[in-house]
């Protein structure tokens, strides 16, 4: 039984509240954090009473995060704040000697561009004060690891090509909309493509590679190759490999807006002069688009996210594609978001209930590939994230 500090009260802390409460056998006491305490408050009020606490803190206060968690003498903190926060919660964690879980690496605010760098550097601390840092466990990454761990140990001696295929086949009704922070999206989808080949990163043009894929259950996408975070551990861990990409699938309505808001400057992270006042174009337009967290009710279709491998089991090739699908519309129903948020969440909550098990606990700031990946696999299961493996 631990107590767990969920900072973060977006879509996918909305997610991981309800999901903690239905584990509440493994969390006893659940309190969510957000700078805005009316967003937790909305979610506490979709809870049963006295399920979850709520709170108020600046995450980007390391001194404002250590007295929360030590207030509510925390066990685990699952950080689903921004991406930019990742750090000042890290080092509150060492500082109180509590373990630590993220759904997505850290990114500058300044510098549009993520990495695991300032996150491994923290690897001693955390060794030191006798903690566990779980980093990236989402659905990608976070899942996408595991498949790729899973994989590994039971499908292949060598695994020497991983795509990873994210698909997300749902209509919200707008023209244009994102399905996480605004920020975040526009930033990684706008930026130049990379992908690792024998040994080496290789640039692309933002969005140059695409091809048509068939997804089970949602049929053919056009797929577009993306720089993803989890590829920088995977090629550390994945024994053989030779290849490792990543594409995600975009309508041609999101690419035409993304696109002509870029041509005109509204995706720049550098401050502008407007009337006297200086204003970040990205965040000026994250105000004018819809709040991903509501687009839960108006969201139809279906997810598919997976790892297409090939390689070599027993002298002989192979290549499977293992994934996972999700109904937005049923993932609403349970827990008031669309399946993009559910697919994060409770991946998160998964990793975060296995640490305070002691099925996966070792001190030191890790990635999900690094650990036995069948817990996890069976936990998705009956969690609500049910995966199937094909041969191709």
């Amino acid at each position: 039984m631990a107590t767990v500090l969920i900072i973060g009260a977006g879509g996918v802390g909305r997610v991981v509240a309800h999901k903690c409460v239905q584990n509440a056998h493994v969390f006893d006491r659940i309190v969510l954090a957000s700078r805005t305490i009316t967003r937790c408050a909305e979610i506490q009020k979709e809870l049963p009473s006295g399920a979850i606490e709520i709170a108020k803190v600046d995450a980007d206060v390391v001194s404002e995060i250590v007295k929360l968690i030590r207030e509510v003498e925390a066990d685990i903190v699952i950080n689903v704040a921004l991406p930019y926060q990742d750090l000042t919660i890290m080092d509150a964690c060492v500082k109180t000697k509590v373990h630590y879980l993220d759904t997505a690496n850290y990114e500058h605010p300044d510098l549009a561009k993520f990495e695991y760098k300032e996150q491994w550097a923290r690897d001693n601390a955390f060794k030191n004060a006798g903690i566990m840092g779980l980093l990236g466990s989402g659905f990608d990454p976070g899942a996408t690891n595991v498949f790729c761990a899973y994989a590994q140990k039971h499908y292949f001696d060598e695994i020497h090509t991983i795509d990873i295929l994210d698909c997300n086949a749902g209509d919200h009704g707008y023209a244009f909309a994102t399905n996480f922070n605004p920020e975040i999206n526009l930033r990684e989808v706008s930026a130049n493509g990379r992908y690792w080949e024998n040994g080496e990163w290789i640039e692309t043009k933002p969005l140059e590679i695409h091809m048509p894929w068939e997804y089970p259950e949602v049929g053919i996408k056009e797929s577009y190759l993306i720089y993803h975070e989890e590829m920088e551990s995977l090629v550390k861990h994945i024994k053989g490999l030779k290849r490792m990409r990543f594409f995600m699938t975009f309508g041609q309505s999101y690419i035409m807006h993304m696109t002509a808001l870029q041509n005109v400057g509204m995706l720049g992270i550098e401050p502008v002069e407007h009337n006297g006042c200086k204003i970040i174009p990205i965040e000026f337009l994250k105000t004018l688009l819809p709040d991903p967290a509501s687009l839960g009710p108006r969201t139809k279709g279906k997810t598919n996210i997976g790892i297409l491998a090939e390689g070599i089991k027993d002298g002989q090739p192979r290549k499977i594609y293992i994934y996972q699908v999700s109904d937005h519309e049923a993932c609403y129903a349970e827990v008031k978001s669309q399946a993009v948020s559910y697919t994060t969440g409770v991946p998160a909550v998964i990793g975060a209930k296995l640490m305070v098990e002691g099925k996966w606990m070792q001190a030191g700031v890790w990635n999900m590939e690094q650990f036995d990946p069948d817990p996890f696999m069976d936990e998705l299961n009956t969690q609500g994230l049910p995966w199937k493996v094909i041969e191709l």
